[in-house]
């Protein structure tokens, strides 16, 4: 049986005596380990972000819109405020209006709410004060509205002017002074509503005024628990449903309703299917590379037998066994594999890292893909190794020594 060291030098010396050609080899084998690795990080670093921008509001939080005008009223808003679990609601209007400041004008959703959509959606104040039920004509601004969208930065008890357009096409301008401003967060679509950072809130009585209008653009509740969010949602939507005449049997239709509702829950549930969906896709693409390398590795492993045939018949004269043989060859593919994977396993964490920052999202990188990159480039090395080091192994010695 022949010295696991001295195959090692044997193999490796192979290796290295065609540089060129074993990079070459590897490459196949790097793609699909870096894709593989990057692809699973980024995967982990996408739920994670998810994870953590529903956490900022709370995984108890739950939103309900109107697919329709005159649909919601302050009815409805008490039908959920009355239903067991829910420890607060409040309605909001919302509309993409022109918000002038200085001599700058810009689009921006203007947000009608009631004092307590600042408890419910939990927002912070960084300067000055929220919204009051007695307010009139002040408005919250989010952080990058008062930092970035104007030439120059909003400050507390600056004013406004924001125009309104109704029903009727027709608009309405009035003044805003700003009461506060709030604490800034990662930008993100992963909320109740459109993202804090870039809107304005104004009182929802003066908004519903300016547009003539009594109805709402939905409502946002929360719930005592998390745990019981699913649970409460459902009621929330059996008895929206009773109330705006829904029949029994169109319950389950979400058609027929005139409102969504989602709950966080359901939003992470959602996007983590999501999420799966697309790293099984990108996986599968990355095997397919690997299985590429794979084949690659083979054909050059039978086109090394083919032009060392007279080497392996000098390792037979001198008392190699068959074992031997196989051993030396299978040890050499899977040498290549391993360097491959080591190579695209560090690739795979650079590329990670590199569209992690870029995309400003959470860096993980769960240590087990180390192992995984190692295992998976092991196997590949392994398995491509066995048909041309059976091959060289079953060569007859005289015949190959005869080789040229």
């Amino acid at each position: 049986m022949i010295d696991i060291r001295q195959a090692m030098r044997i193999a490796i010396g192979s290796i290295r005596s065609a540089k060129l050609r074993s990079a070459l080899t590897t490459l196949g084998i790097i793609i699909g380990v870096a894709a593989v690795v990057a692809n699973v990080s980024l995967g982990a670093s996408f739920n994670q972000y998810f994870n953590d921008e529903l956490g900022s509001l709370g995984s108890n939080f739950i939103i309900i819109y109107s697919q329709d005008v005159n649909i919601f009223y302050d009815a409805q808003l008490e039908v959920i405020r009355n239903t067991p679990g829910v420890v607060g609601a409040s309605a909001f209007n919302q509309q993409t209006a022109a918000v002038t400041y200085l001599s700058t004008t810009r689009q921006i959703d203007v947000q009608g709410v009631g004092e307590d959509t600042r408890d419910i959606s939990n927002l912070v104040v960084e300067e000055g004060n929220f919204l009051t039920d007695k307010d009139k004509y002040v408005a919250v601004l989010g952080n990058e509205v008062a930092e970035e969208k104007f030439d120059k930065r909003v400050s507390i008890k600056n004013y406004i002017d924001i125009t309104l357009r109704r029903h009727d096409g027709s608009t309405v301008t009035r003044k805003f002074r700003v009461k506060g401003i709030l604490e800034g967060g990662d930008n993100t679509f992963v909320q109740g509503g459109p993202d804090r950072d870039v809107s304005i809130y104004i009182p929802i009585d003066t908004m519903n005024e300016l547009l003539g209008v009594e109805d709402y653009s939905g409502f946002s509740a929360k719930t005592a628990t998390a745990e019981s969010v699913r649970e409460v949602s459902g009621e929330v939507d059996r008895r929206l449903a009773r109330n705006l005449g829904v029949s029994a049997r169109d319950m389950d239709n979400e058609d027929a309703k005139p409102y969504r509702i989602f709950n966080q829950a359901d939003i992470l549930e959602q996007l983590d299917i999501l999420s799966n969906s697309l790293t099984i896709l990108i996986t599968v693409i990355a095997l397919v590379a690997l299985l590429v390398g794979s084949i690659g590795i083979m054909n050059i492993m039978l086109v090394t037998v083919t032009e060392r045939t007279k080497e392996i018949g000098l390792f037979k004269a001198l008392g190699f066994t068959r074992s031997d043989v196989l051993t030396l060859f299978m040890l050499e593919s899977v040498i290549v594999g391993v360097i491959g994977g080591i190579v695209g396993t560090l690739l795979g964490m650079l590329g990670s890292f590199v569209v992690e920052t870029y995309l400003d999202i959470p860096r993980v990188f769960p240590p087990y893909l180390i192992l995984l990159g190692f295992t998976i480039s092991f196997i590949v090395g392994l398995v491509a190794g066995v048909y041309p080091a059976s091959r060289a192994s079953r060569l007859n010695p005289v015949e190959a020594l005869r080789h040229e």
